[in-house]
């Protein structure tokens, strides 16, 4: 059995387009996509790094003239299931459908895989990072890049942390959250507890009054850590930062004493990952 199936497409009230429907909605995505087990990859690019990471696509909406790329990442068997479906429609059918212009002209609608444990996360694992609270689904994106770029070993998410996999936050990751182990914590600051057992050191980035240089941790980082990492404007919750073994800064100058929260972990997972490097 083929593949996929091409599907010409003209009315963008076709029933079979509900997933790509009022995909502009924050409010309703951020709900909508996690209860029915899907999540939206915008581009070729991400829907091949996505197919790589062994996602599975529900459909696709594609214009014509990225339809040879995707056919070329679609090709192939089905192994026995259901063609995918390939809705092909012009640009501004795309726009009527699900609200804004579509960026490379596609958009796949997937499965979501399961969350793994948290243990099964961190095998192997010693440079971690943890997200906490972050509520931009641009900044989750961005850190999501940069911790795999760094060559970040896993990132935890907290219970109200932004979903990476929703569909901005995937494209501005530009299909790296597929490549970087992530999972959510069941709870925080209880997750900390949880990174103890492990075997972790656990280190918040906090503007405190006895925190430490990046330079001092980046000189003798521990065999195992994780970095903890607060929400936009307020940071890190006093009771997050009283759980873990250490307050670290950033060293910085001209009168700066913050940095956008993704700029942080990328600063913060390289100097950790140079150091590491030269042990």
């Amino acid at each position: 059995m083929p593949a996929y199936q091409i599907v010409p497409l003209t009315d963008p009230a076709d029933e079979r387009l509900a997933d790509y429907l009022r995909l502009t909605d924050v409010a309703l995505r951020s709900k909508h996509e996690p209860a029915k087990g899907l999540y939206i990859a915008e581009s070729s690019t991400v829907l091949e790094r996505a197919l790589a990471a062994g996602h599975r696509p529900r459909s696709v909406l594609v214009s014509p003239r990225w339809l040879p790329d995707v056919e070329e990442l679609l090709g192939g068997s089905s192994e026995g299931g259901e063609p995918v479906p390939v809705y092909v429609g012009e640009p501004a059918v795309l726009e009527a459908i699900t609200g804004f212009h579509v960026h490379r002209g596609a958009l796949a609608s997937m499965h979501r895989p399961a969350l793994p444990s948290v243990e099964r996360t961190l095998a192997g694992a010693r440079r971690v990072v943890v997200l906490e609270d972050i509520v931009d689904h641009t900044n989750v994106g961005a850190a999501m890049r940069a911790c795999a770029a760094m060559g970040v070993d896993a990132v935890l998410v907290t219970p109200s942390c932004a979903d990476p996999l929703y569909r901005r936050a995937i494209r501005v990751s530009m299909g790296t959250v597929f490549q970087v182990p992530w999972t959510r914590l069941a709870s925080w600051p209880g997750g900390i507890d949880q990174l103890h057992e492990l075997g972790f050191t656990v280190a918040a980035l906090a503007l405190d009054d006895d925190s430490v240089s990046l330079d001092d941790l980046a000189a003798d980082p521990p065999q195992k850590l994780a970095t903890v990492f607060g929400t936009e404007g307020d940071g890190l919750k006093r009771q997050t930062i009283a759980a873990c073994d250490a307050t670290v800064r950033i060293p910085m100058a001209g009168g700066v004493d913050s940095l956008n929260v993704a700029s942080a972990v990328a600063v913060a997972t390289w100097a950790t990952r140079v150091a590491d490097q030269g042990r």
